[in-house]
């Protein structure tokens, strides 16, 4: 929800501390901030709006340098989005300076107690509350810092990952997190602190990942400490190589990261069943399926939590696992799971699925089916994120960093390492035909090229229509079987990053209440392959076209029928239903592009959302 950078070192903390922020920008970006030490004083530049702003507002307010310093990128949750509430936020006595992403479920006390005890505050913020608690906690017991957040720690309710400063030592900062993700990258006499690793990944390789409930002692010239904040008793960290490079957090040319990410997929569904998928030889083979192939085979149901783009990649799942493996499947938003009490059984397998492995919902479904005995399996691209940690087993997609906050190549990952699990769970059970079984890992093998030609033919047909149906209030999008779900994602990805209103829905349930919507000025998206219930959503498409419906229609290369009938027609390279929506997928992602584009909203950056919700 915020992105946090830290440095202490040798080097001129400024620019490291805002080249991180640009790159976890991704986490929130409607205010910013900044505090260097220079040896003497603390220098402090906050401002509503984005790093750039900040930039320029801290040419004239950063005007010494100094080699210790921490930065934030903010997702307004206690207070709008101004210059006061930004952070960092310093204590009454101006000696404790902090960064904070997360919540403090019960700063509302903690504030009325402190403001009895004297402490004045200038922001509507929660993280105001925190700091001034750590003051307090350090004053009135005289402790040191990393004490003192501990003690203070273990007196709040919520969610966080927080550095504190405190310019008494200032060759100490003191992180730790609760269902916030935070990386401290290890250098050569240098330490850095962030989201997550990517604004320290040119300067070293070695990482550690914080655990929940843990806080760290990072101290210059000594060596780091980690220790548990409940009780105190010290961790032996598990220092981590990275596998991230520069290029990968780089544009690369592309105006934006989300049209990079959109041409990524041919490789990255490549990369995520390489070394997994050996078609030629009918094997599938994935660790986690491997070692806990039982749990699956003797599953009564799967139950997959998830939310947004995931939940939609889930409900894909649904349908292939349950006609590939023939098991039952249910899916649930994470949002929804924990709050109704659910049924969950000891022979129930959960799937969580993430993009960055914190959603801070599907953690919570995650522990709540643990607790319940049910074996917790996670599908999440974030190596050494919470989720990858928390379940029982699991597999990462290769996706590689993903930066636009509107997802594209983790959803078509995801079904990718879902399709492959499903496959090798009908294997095993023999509920699939062996001539089945073989025809679907060829077809798997040959969807990157298939993607990739379908980026090559559809991208000035998307451009072409974008243009018509830039000024579109509302949108339709309706699918039918497996691309139900993909209705539903290309509405979202239209409502995410244009601005315009849209809704997916099954095709058959148009007659049910959407079709009251339709006249000549409504743009209707549909999904119509050749394979699956083409026959019925050719009378869809009639239906659409007697009430004077616009429609855009996804179509097989070749089609003829459904052709005849829309306005505009996107063809795609054929392959069987239960893959189709890797494909089908592409050109949704395309055109909510181009009229984002057309439209001049911020494609990477759409107003109010952040990249990785770690706050429910």
């Amino acid at each position: 929800m915020c992105g946090i950078v830290g440095y202490i070192g040798y080097r001129e903390a400024y620019p490291i501390v805002i080249k991180g922020l640009k790159r976890l920008e991704y986490r929130g970006y409607d205010s910013a901030g900044v505090m260097i030490y220079d040896g003497e004083a603390i220098k402090l530049c906050k401002t509503k709006g984005k790093v750039v702003d900040l930039e320029q507002k801290a040419t004239t307010e950063i005007t010494t340098n100094g080699t210790v310093g921490i930065g934030h990128t903010r997702w307004a949750t206690h207070g709008v989005p101004n210059d006061v509430n930004s952070h960092p936020h310093v204590s009454n006595s101006g000696d404790l300076v902090i960064i904070h992403n997360g919540i403090i479920e019960n700063y509302a006390p903690l504030k009325e107690e402190l403001i009895k005890r004297g402490y004045v505050f200038h922001s509507d913020t929660d993280t105001e509350v925190l700091v001034n608690l750590i003051e307090e906690v350090q004053r009135k017991e005289k402790l040191k810092l990393g004490k003192a957040v501990q003690v203070a720690l273990n007196q709040v309710v919520g969610a966080y990952a927080i550095a504190v400063f405190d310019k008494k030592n200032p060759n100490e900062i003191v992180a730790a997190r609760l269902g916030s993700p935070l990386a401290i990258g290890i250098g050569e006499g240098e330490y850095f602190i962030a989201s997550d690793a990517s604004p320290f990944i040119e300067y070293t390789s070695n990482a550690v990942y914080l655990e929940d409930g843990e806080m760290a002692n990072i101290r210059l010239h000594k060596q780091m400490k980690v220790r548990k904040i409940k009780d105190d008793s010290l961790v032996d960290p598990y220092i981590q190589e990275l596998k991230m490079n520069l290029e990968q957090i780089e544009k690369g040319g592309y105006d934006h990261f989300m049209l990079k990410e959109i041409y990524e997929q041919p490789s990255v569904i490549k990369d995520t069943y390489r070394g997994r998928l050996h078609a030629n030889e009918g094997i599938i083979r994935m660790a986690g399926i491997e070692d806990n192939l039982e749990k699956f085979l003797n599953a009564d149901r799967i139950i997959i939590v998830a939310c947004g783009t995931s939940w939609h990649a889930g409900l894909v799942a649904e349908y292939i696992f349950e006609e590939f493996a023939r098991v039952p499947v249910e899916v649930e938003y994470a949002s929804e799971f924990r709050y109704r009490n659910p049924i969950i059984g000891r022979k129930d397998v959960v799937i969580a699925i993430s993009q960055s492995g914190e959603t801070a919902d599907t953690m919570a479904a995650i522990k709540l089916a643990k607790e319940k005995g049910a074996f917790v399996f996670g599908v999440c691209n974030v190596v050494g994120s919470s989720i990858s940690r928390e379940t029982h087993a699991g597999a990462y997609t290769h996706a590689g960093p993903e930066i636009g906050v509107a997802s594209t190549k983790a959803f078509t990952t995801q079904i990718t390492v879902l399709t492959m699990i499903a496959l090798r769970l009908a294997k095993a059970k023999g509920t699939l035909s062996h001539s089945d079984y073989h025809m679907y890992l060829q077809e798997l093998e040959l969807i990157p090229e298939k993607v990739k030609e379908a980026l090559e033919t559809t991208n000035d047909i998307a451009k072409e229509i974008a243009a018509t149906f830039i000024d579109a209030p509302n949108c339709l999008y309706l699918g039918r079987g497996y691309n139900f779900p993909v209705a539903l994602e290309g509405a979202l990805k239209l409502k995410e990053i244009s601005y315009i209103h849209a809704e997916g829905y099954p095709a058959a349930e148009m007659k049910h209440g959407p079709i009251a919507l339709i006249d000549e000025h409504m743009p209707v998206v549909v999904i119509a392959p050749k394979q699956g219930h083409y026959d019925k959503i050719v009378s869809n498409v009639q239906e659409i076209k007697s009430r004077s419906g616009r429609i855009i229609a996804i179509v097989t290369k070749g089609d003829t029928e459904v052709r005849k009938l829309a306005d505009f027609v996107i063809e795609i390279p054929e392959t069987s239903d239960a893959l189709s929506p890797l494909i089908t997928t592409i050109p949704l992602q395309l055109l909510s592009y181009h009229i984002a584009v057309m439209r001049e909203c911020n494609v990477d950056q759409p107003r109010n959302l952040a990249k990785s919700v770690t706050v429910e």
